[in-house]
């Protein structure tokens, strides 16, 4: 028995405002409920946008890399982004990257990749899910969605779906410090028994909070629903 997932939960100020936000960066529709980013093909998952009056305060744990075809595409994402209210944020880069940094406008990070990034090869328009953390919580996770690892090289962890889509990465130490709850946290289908599957998670590594909220390794939160 193995998870599926199948949402990403994004909290935010202005639910309904950053669901439109990403609708237009990512060029997918808002479904009726004005907060849930559909996806367009199985090899999406849902985005939705939940209420909370917690402000950003620190660096996301999870960031967006977005992927582009063509240096035009890239200069016409961020154009996008900034009509939309997005904006450019100093991260400490350079400038001599290829890559731009920018926040939404609620301030959560995001990157939009230059064209021919070999890592991002073959992948969605959300390329990877760039996330803070150590390598032990990504072998968690690879065992927990039963998706093998693509990288695995000083500490640095990556996975994939084996039928492709975004990757999830893990850039290893040092982990910052968590000092708040995650605004970007996975929504996990169980097939089968959840409860059975609560307990796998479990013995990989994870910690129960309540009846459908976990801790994985590093103390991030997700929750596991029935697949129905």
């Amino acid at each position: 028995m193995t998870s599926r997932l199948v949402m990403l939960s994004f909290a935010a100020n202005d639910p309904s405002g950053l669901a439109r936000f990403w609708a237009g960066v990512l060029g997918r529709e808002v479904a009726a409920d004005g907060v849930t980013l559909a996806p367009r093909d199985e090899l999406e998952f849902a985005i939705r946008f939940t209420p909370t009056d917690e402000k950003k305060t620190e660096p996301n744990q999870m960031h967006f890399d977005l992927t582009s075809a063509s240096l035009e595409d890239q200069q016409a994402k961020v154009a996008k982004a900034l009509e939309l209210g997005g904006q450019h944020i100093d991260i400490g880069q350079t400038g001599d990257e290829g890559h731009i940094v920018l926040a939404d406008p609620e301030g959560n990070e995001f990157c939009v990749i230059e064209p021919g990034n070999n890592f991002l090869a073959n992948t969605g328009v959300i390329g990877a899910f760039s996330s803070d953390g150590s390598q032990a919580v990504g072998y968690f996770w690879s065992k927990a969605l039963d998706w093998p690892l693509v990288w695995d090289q000083d500490e640095e962890t990556a996975i994939q779906s084996p039928d492709g889509g975004s990757k999830i990465s893990w850039g290893g130490p040092p982990v910052r410090e968590k000092t708040a709850k995650n605004r970007l946290c996975y929504e996990l289908a169980a097939d089968g028994d959840r409860e059975a599957e609560i307990d796998r998670l479990v013995a990989l590594g994870a910690t129960r909070v309540d009846d459908v909220q976990l801790l994985d390794p590093d103390g991030n939160e997700f929750s596991v629903v029935a697949a129905d």
